[in-house]
């Protein structure tokens, strides 16, 4: 009985592979590619610079006949390309011989293989600092900074503003698979992309989904997703290793990826990202071109830990302008200085208390820089002084900035004893001020001996649409720190103590300046802009 039953299962399955092969699709002719050319373009490679201008970028370009795709590959470094074109970094420093193996596919899987082999001159050596601000301890890990606006973003190829075109608001993305990832620069060389932080919690789960643009994203080989515009979102991946190096083409610091190695959204290319700024500590800001040559691609990363939200110690409103009343501001919260001479910075402007430079309108008090007949500027400065003054609490003030190249505007307190010791031994807080040469920043910054004359304790944060939405700039003041926000994230904080002059009485200013130390050059095609001002609320 038993036999019987194996010969009837061996009938069945002889069956269905006749079915099987009667119903197969037909797949046309299986052409094996020929005539198989690769090429290899050193960066910067001249009669004076036969190797390459030492940055080790080599692009390989393969033609073949009846070729579908090509894969590139050195030692574990592979790239599948259908357009023929692959770019590696060789960073070994001297000039050293490369072998890359390039293989033409054609129809059923045929294929046909060559060799290359190129003299690269690799001559960076990348700065111990940066190297030693991506590393850590070796156990650094970086993630995109979503609480900041702008942390993703894309502009014109070659563009130098972060996110021209467009710049993600705090945690927009937050549905789409790149927050819970996870980037990893180990001392070896090694780089790891885990792409779901949350979801292991140190275990041996290593599944997620990751991020990147439509067609792109297909060179990781993964299928599903959800296909939002341009956009796949959720892509199901696994975590996986590459390699990174730094690398310096044109002088400029760049990360390169091997493989299909990417930060943040997937955008093919080079797998080079450029470092456009790292003057914040834990922070970097990046930009890479996408595969298609179509736009620049902006990413903030930060090695700090996600902020749990700020809990204010200050909740009783003692003292506000909410500006709700047109015409000139109110002469019991605000006083004036008044003239020229520079005002210390080298500025340009004559502050005015005249209408055209200071009102209020539509609930907003507006401040206006403006270019006068014969050249001159003229703007306001007004401030708080002998009206109110008060020590430690949280100052609040929602404002949109001017978008002219020169301007200056700040918002800002002063010491009240500033007429008696002078500046900086009464201490200043800047709560916030931009450069007139970069409109996607502002800063926090306090001023004492310690530190000024000179920048002070400063920092930054990236703000893209400082100039053409409203946000809160606020400062948390208490007598052991001074902490400075923009929207409710925390971007710096300053230690307090009774050596310092902040623990006495300060009065508030709102100004915009004109060139001077932080404007810069002022745009010669200048007439007027503005600050404009929702509210200012102070607790305690």
């Amino acid at each position: 009985m038993k036999k019987l039953k194996y010969i009837f299962a061996s009938l069945l399955a002889v069956m269905l592979l006749t079915v099987s092969c009667q119903d197969e699709a037909t797949v046309g002719d299986i052409i094996t590619p020929t005539n198989l050319q690769v090429t290899a373009v050193l960066a910067g490679q001249d009669a004076m610079n036969p190797n390459g201008d030492g940055s080790g970028v080599v692009t390989f370009n393969a033609t073949a006949d009846n070729a579908i795709t090509y894969r590139f590959a050195y030692l574990s470094d592979e790239k599948t390309r259908a357009n023929g074109s692959a770019s590696f970094i060789f960073a070994e420093l001297g000039l050293n011989s490369y072998t890359v193996n390039v293989t033409a596919y054609g129809t059923g899987g045929t294929a046909t293989t060559t060799t290359i082999t190129v003299d690269v001159l690799a001559t960076y050596e990348p700065p111990v600092e940066l190297v030693e601000k991506l590393v850590g301890d070796g156990s650094r890990t970086w993630r995109i900074k979503s609480e900041q606006a702008g942390h993703f973003g894309l502009g014109p190829v070659g563009g130098t503003v972060p996110t021209e075109w467009y710049g993600a608001q705090p945690d927009e993305k937050a549905t789409v698979g790149m927050y819970d990832d996870r980037y990893i620069f180990n001392a070896d060389g090694t780089f790891t992309f885990i792409t779901n932080n949350e979801n292991d919690e140190g275990g041996t789960d290593t599944s997620g989904t990751v991020f990147g643009r439509v067609n792109l994203i297909d060179d990781l080989g993964a299928s599903g997703g959800e296909i939002n515009g341009a956009d796949v979102e959720n892509l199901p991946y696994d975590d996986f290793q590459e390699s990174w190096v730094l690398i310096a083409p044109n002088d400029v610091e760049t990360i390169a990826l091997t493989g299909n190695g990417f930060i943040g959204y997937y955008t093919g290319g080079s797998h080079t990202y450029e470092i456009f700024d790292r003057s914040v500590p834990n922070e970097l800001i990046l930009r890479t071109t996408d595969g298609n040559g179509e736009f620049d691609w902006w990413h903030i990363i930060t090695s700090a830990e996600p902020a749990t939200g700020f809990i204010t110690q200050y909740d009783n409103l003692i003292w506000e302008d909410n500006f709700d009343v047109d015409g000139a501001p109110d002469a019991a919260n605000w006083t004036y200085d008044l003239g020229d001479g520079g005002w210390g910075n080298g500025e340009a402007q004559t502050y005015t208390n005249d209408a055209s430079n200071v009102i209020i309108e539509d609930g907003m008090l507006k401040i206006n820089a403006i270019q006068e007949a014969g050249g001159n500027y003229t703007s306001a400065r007004l401030k708080s002084e002998n009206l109110f003054e008060f020590t430690y609490g949280r100052v609040e003030v929602r404002a949109k900035l001017p978008a002219s190249q020169g301007t200056w505007p700040a918002i800002w307190m002063l010491g009240a004893n500033f007429d008696s010791v002078g500046w900086p031994v009464c201490g200043e807080i800047d709560i916030m001020e931009q450069k007139g040469q970069d409109k996607n920043t502002v800063l926090g910054t306090v001023h004492h001996p310690g530190v000024s004359p000179g920048a002070g304790d400063s920092s930054t944060t990236a703000l893209p649409t400082s100039t053409t939405e409203f946000h809160n700039y606020t400062i948390e003041w208490t007598d052991t720190t001074i902490t400075f926000l923009v929207d409710d994230f925390v971007y710096h904080t300053v230690s307090n103590d009774v050596t310092l002059p902040f623990n006495n009485d300060f009065f508030l200013i709102l100004n915009v300046a004109m060139g001077g130390t932080l404007g810069g050059d002022i745009d010669p095609l200048f007439t007027q802009d503005t600050m404009e001002i929702d509210y200012v609320r102070v607790y305690q």
